[in-house]
C-alpha cells in the first residue's frame, strides 16, 4: 500500500509517494524549481492564487509518477499539509473568489487589534486563546469592508488545504485546528467562536463541516483521478498546517515536547495540556493535530516572518553564483559574533512576536575594512537565531521549557553554523531528524485511513540523525544583547 503527502508551501508544492509498509519514502518531488512568487500589490500585502497550488501539485506528482518506481493506482490515502492562515474565499459553484491572502500579509492587524478590545481581551484569551490579530478572521473581515461584491458572492471560507482538497474531492471541510489556526474557535465551547461571527457579522454558513484532523475529508472525484492517474474513491484522510504537520512529523505530539522548524518562516512548536495564552499574543495557540474535547493538545506556535525568505535576500543581494552550502561553508569562515556585524531578520511583514509592528530588516554595523561575505553570511544566520532566542523566552514565560528541542535536518538547518547559534542561543540541544513536510503528510493519511492504528505505529520507524548541544553559550549571549538592544532601538522608532 502506498501513501500521498502533499505539501503545500509559500515557494513550493512538495509531494512525497510513501510505502506504508515500512514508512519510507519511493519517490518526492517538488515544483517549481525555483521559488513561487508571492504578489504584493500594496507594501504588507501579500497573496497567491490557489489555483497555481494546484498547477504545481499536479506538476510535481507528475514528476514523482515518472520516474517509475511504484504503480500510481496502490495509492490507497491521501494526507495534505499546507501553509498556514491563508484565507481562501469560494462561491456556490466551488470557483475561486479571488487570490488568497496568505499567512505573512499585514492588512488586517488593525481590523484584528480593533476586535481584540471589542470583543474583550480576557474573552479573547480564555475561549479563542489568541487575538484575532492578523489571521484569517481578520483577513476576511477586510475583504468584508474593502471588496464588498467579492465578499456578497462568498459560499465558503477555507484554508489553503482545505481548497487542495475541494479540487482533489469536490467536498469541503474543516477541523478544530484549522478553525483555531484562523481564530474562529471557541476551545471553551468547542466549536465556531459565537464572539468572532457576531462581532465582525459573518454567516455561519461560510464554515464547512467540522471534521478531525484524522478523518475522510472527502474521497477523490474521477475527474482529478483522471488529472492525477490514481484511483477514485481514495480518501483525503488528513489535513493540517504545516507546522503541527511538522510537529507530527517529528513525533512532537505530548505536554512538554517541542519541534522547530526554519523554512520561509521560522517556528518553534511546542505541546501544552493547558487552555493558556500568551496575553500579548505574541506567541500563539492552536488546536494540535491530535487535539480532542476530552484530552486537549495544544500547540503553542513562536513564528518568525523573515528567517529563510531572510536568507534567500541576502543570497539574490550578495551571492547569486554561490549555493545554499557554498554560503554555509563560507559563514563557517567567520567567528562568533561575525566581527561586530549585526543583521535583523524582520522584513517579511507584521512579526505578531514583535506585537505586529512592522520594524524591517537590518544591516548594522558595516565595516568597509573588515567584513567579508562570510561575515554577511554568518551575521545572517546568527541574527535569524536571535530572532528564535527573542521569541523563544516569550514561549518561556507561557511556561514552556524543554530539555530537547526536535528539528528536521532541511533548510536552515541543514548549515551547522545556524544550527549551533540555534543552540547556543537558546541553550538548548537541538535532535535532528530525516524529516519532511510531504512524509508526514502521507503517514497522517495513514492514521486517519486506519492503516496505522496510531502516530507512534506511523513514525516507529524514525531514527535520529544525532543531537546538537551548546558549546559556546557566553559569546552567543553576548551577540544575542547586543542584538536585542539594535532591535529594542527599532521598535522604539515603529
Amino acid at each position: 500500500m502506498l501513501l500521498l503527502g502533499i505539501d503545500i508551501g509559500t515557494s513550493s508544492v512538495k509531494v512525497s509517494i510513501v510505502d506504508a509498509n515500512n514508512q519510507s519514502v519511493i519517490a518526492s518531488a517538488q515544483y517549481p524549481d525555483t521559488e513561487a512568487p508571492i504578489i504584493s500589490l500594496q507594501t504588507g500585502w501579500a497573496e497567491q492564487s490557489p489555483d497555481d497550488w494546484w498547477q504545481q501539485t499536479q506538476h510535481a506528482l507528475a514528476r514523482c509518477h515518472k520516474t517509475g518506481k511504484y504503480n500510481a493506482k496502490d495509492i490507497v490515502a491521501i494526507g495534505i499539509a499546507y501553509q498556514m492562515h491563508g484565507l481562501v474565499l469560494v462561491d456556490k459553484n466551488q470557483k475561486l473568489l479571488r487570490n488568497s491572502i496568505i499567512w505573512c500579509d499585514s492588512r488586517a492587524v488593525e481590523l484584528g487589534d480593533h476586535a481584540f478590545n471589542a470583543i474583550g481581551k480576557e474573552q479573547c484569551l480564555t475561549h479563542m486563546l489568541n487575538s484575532p490579530g492578523n489571521f484569517t478572521a481578520a483577513k476576511l473581515a477586510w475583504v468584508k469592508q474593502n471588496e464588498p461584491d467579492i465578499y456578497n458572492r462568498i459560499d465558503k471560507v477555507m484554508l489553503p488545504g482545505d481548497y487542495i482538497a475541494l479540487k482533489l474531492t469536490g467536498e469541503i471541510t474543516t477541523s478544530p485546528s484549522a478553525l483555531s489556526e484562523g481564530i474562529f474557535y471557541d476551545f471553551q465551547e468547542n466549536g465556531i467562536s459565537g464572539d468572532v461571527v457576531n462581532y465582525f457579522g459573518f454567516a455561519r454558513e461560510f464554515f464547512p463541516e467540522i471534521k478531525p484532523v484524522f478523518a475522510d475529508h472527502g474521497r477523490v472525484s474521477i475527474q482529478a483521478a483522471d488529472l492525477l492517474g490514481i484511483t477514485a474513491g481514495i480518501p483525503v484522510a488528513y489535513k493540517a498546517g504545516d507546522q503541527p504537520n511538522n510537529a507530527l512529523s517529528l513525533n512532537v505530539l505530548n505536554p512538554g515536547e517541542v519541534a522547530a522548524n526554519a523554512g520561509t518562516s521560522g517556528v518553534i512548536y511546542g505541546v501544552s495540556d493547558q487552555l493558556k495564552a500568551d496575553p500579548q499574543s505574541r506567541v500563539n495557540t492552536f488546536a494540535h493535530v491530535n487535539h480532542q474535547d476530552d484530552q486537549k493538545r495544544l500547540g503553542v506556535l513562536l513564528c518568525i516572518n523573515g528567517t529563510g525568505s531572510f536568507y534567500r535576500w541576502i543570497k539574490n543581494t550578495f551571492a547569486q553564483v554561490l549555493s545554499y552550502q557554498q554560503m554555509n561553508n563560507e559563514a563557517a569562515k567567520s567567528p562568533v559574533g561575525s566581527n561586530g556585524l549585526l543583521m535583523l531578520p524582520f522584513g517579511n511583514g507584521a512579526e505578531r512576536m514583535l506585537n505586529n509592528k512592522q520594524v524591517g530588516a537590518h544591516i548594522q554595523h558595516i565595516n568597509l575594512n573588515l567584513h567579508t561575505p562570510a561575515d554577511i553570511f554568518r551575521a545572517a544566520q546568527e541574527g535569524i537565531a536571535c530572532a528564535f532566542r527573542y521569541g523563544f523566552d516569550i514561549m518561556r514565560e507561557t511556561g514552556m521549557n524543554p530539555t530537547v528541542i526536535r528539528a528536521g535536518k532541511t533548510n536552515m538547518f541543514l548549515s551547522e553554523v545556524f544550527t549551533q547559534s540555534f543552540v547556543d542561543a537558546t541553550g538548548v540541544p537541538v535532535e535532528l531528524y530525516e524529516n519532511d513536510g510531504s512524509l508526514g503528510a502521507a503517514l497522517g493519511a495513514g492514521i486517519g485511513a486506519g492503516i496505522f492504528a496510531s502516530p507512534k505505529e506511523a513514525f516507529g520507524s524514525q531514527k535520529k540523525i544525532g543531537t546538537i548541544e551548546p558549546r559556546d553559550i557566553q559569546r552567543m549571549e553576548n551577540v544575542y544583547r547586543n542584538w536585542k538592544s539594535l532591535l529594542q532601538t527599532h521598535l522604539d522608532k515603529a
